[in-house]
């Protein structure tokens, strides 16, 4: 059977999603968070001395925030499982590829204020589908903090940012496109002479879960932030003291692996869970047991429990959380109910335009969803769902989405399942895995 795809979907490798013939049983490890590993790694670079960080996520992402900062300068030995970061002074004059990663594209650019201006410029350039998104509410505070940004005429990849004299002490972003924006400038701004003032303009403020991530990383590494209002953040100088670092598991690439017990039945299991977190992956157990799971977390175990009835939509506010929609949407589009998720058009601006591609696939499988300008409607097919050959878009919450789909629909080929390696350079195999499966 002919499909068509929109282009530059990633159209290439095609991998058979196994379908689940019985109840699940399985404990999954998962890797190292993505959001805290790239903080980690910027904080360590800026830091006041060595720092031992175990448990770092090793992928695509990493490699190339990695890469970046050795570029400018810094020190890091990532050859065994604990990994040494060095820091030293930021060095301009050097090229940064940021590739597809997100933390790298927004969180880098930043650290060119700390470097002297005699050193020249710093070049950014990223892979080709990341050129879309969001850049120019970064660019404009680098400019407003005195940095000379020179980029295409639509403020997107590649870019140059050369180094300022003095810095100010204050800037407004525009963060309603992306949270990566305010933490970017909070990495930095300890090590600004005179620290920084962050205020955010705009109608939203998406993922602010993230944010906070961020702000406690800080604290926890000596750091004084200061939040008159839910829009400012002062961020007083000083050294950052990190000492070693264990990160914590990643909770949204546990996503997959939680809804794989919620749409096949049966119990998965995800040891390391932390009782306290800022991850917006600590969203999952409420949503999933308003869709009939049932969750449980004991000695740093979560356990979830597939339904043993129907499983129910939803209506739910993801705003705070975007990046799990791709895995409740792949169950919302298997339930007996209709299901709304809203407050998530900034996922329009990520690895691909979400919104559009999570509507495109469930169509393409026959299902029934609607995305508009902030939400999803997504209602069920009197039908059922068929199989068929599912885009990626080099997006890797896209394929796992798709993953999570085959369960329980016979028939899906995912479209180049490679770009998980962003995350999770394991996951077909971790997958697998977990239904008892050989490679």
């Amino acid at each position: 059977m002919s499909q068509s795809f929109p282009a530059g979907v990633g159209v290439g490798e095609v991998w058979d999603a196994p379908t689940a013939d019985a109840p699940l049983d399985a404990t999954v490890d998962v890797p190292g968070s993505k959001s805290l590993t790239n903080r980690f790694l910027v904080l360590a670079a800026l830091a006041d001395a060595p720092v031992r960080i175990s448990g770092g996520l090793r992928s695509s992402d990493s490699d190339h925030m990695i890469g970046a900062l050795r570029a400018m300068g810094v020190g890091i030995d990532d050859s065994g499982a604990v990994w040494t970061v060095t820091p030293a002074k930021v060095r301009g004059g050097v090229h940064v590829e940021c590739g597809l990663a997100g933390t790298v594209m927004r969180f880098v650019p930043p650290l060119v204020l700390l470097a002297d201006p005699a050193d020249g410029p710093v070049t950014f350039d990223a892979a080709p589908s990341a050129k879309g998104r969001p850049m120019a509410p970064l660019l404009d505070a680098l400019r407003a903090l005195g940095a000379s940004v020179s980029s295409s005429s639509d403020e997107t990849f590649p870019f140059t940012v050369t180094p300022p004299a003095t810095v100010p002490t204050e800037v407004v972003v525009d963060a309603s496109a992306s949270s990566q924006f305010v933490t970017a400038l909070l990495l930095t701004a300890p090590r600004l002479a005179r620290g920084l003032t962050v205020r955010h303009v705009g109608d939203s403020l998406p993922s602010l879960p993230h944010i906070d991530m961020t702000c406690e990383t800080l604290r926890d590494a000596g750091i004084q932030i200061d939040q008159p209002d839910e829009r400012t953040w002062v961020v007083h100088p000083g050294p950052i003291s990190l000492g070693d670092i264990r990160v914590e598991p990643d909770l949204s690439n546990a996503g997959p692996f939680m809804a794989a017990a919620v749409v096949a039945g049966g119990t998965v299991r995800i040891p390391g869970w932390p009782s306290h977190t800022t991850q917006p992956g600590a969203y999952y157990p409420h949503i999933l047991e308003q869709m009939g799971a049932t969750c449980s977390l004991d000695d740093g175990v979560m356990t979830v429990v597939g339904p043993t009835g129907n499983l129910y939509g939803i209506e739910a506010d993801l705003g705070p959380a975007g990046e799990i929609t791709p895995t409740i949407a792949a169950i919302c589009a298997l339930a007996v109910t209709p299901s709304r998720l809203t407050g998530i058009g900034h996922l329009r601006g990520h690895e691909t335009d979400r919104l559009a591609a999570i509507a495109t696939e469930i169509t393409r499988l026959g299902g029934h969803c609607v995305a508009s300008a902030d939400a999803l409607d997504i209602s069920p097919s009197p039908q059922g769902l068929s199989g068929a050959v599912m885009a990626s878009y080099h997006d890797h919450r896209m394929a796992t989405f798709a993953a999570i789909l085959g369960l329980t629909v016979p028939g899906i080929q995912v479209l180049n399942v490679g770009t998980t390696s962003k995350t999770m350079p394991d996951f077909p195999h971790m997958w697998q895995s977990m239904l008892g499966l050989s490679d």
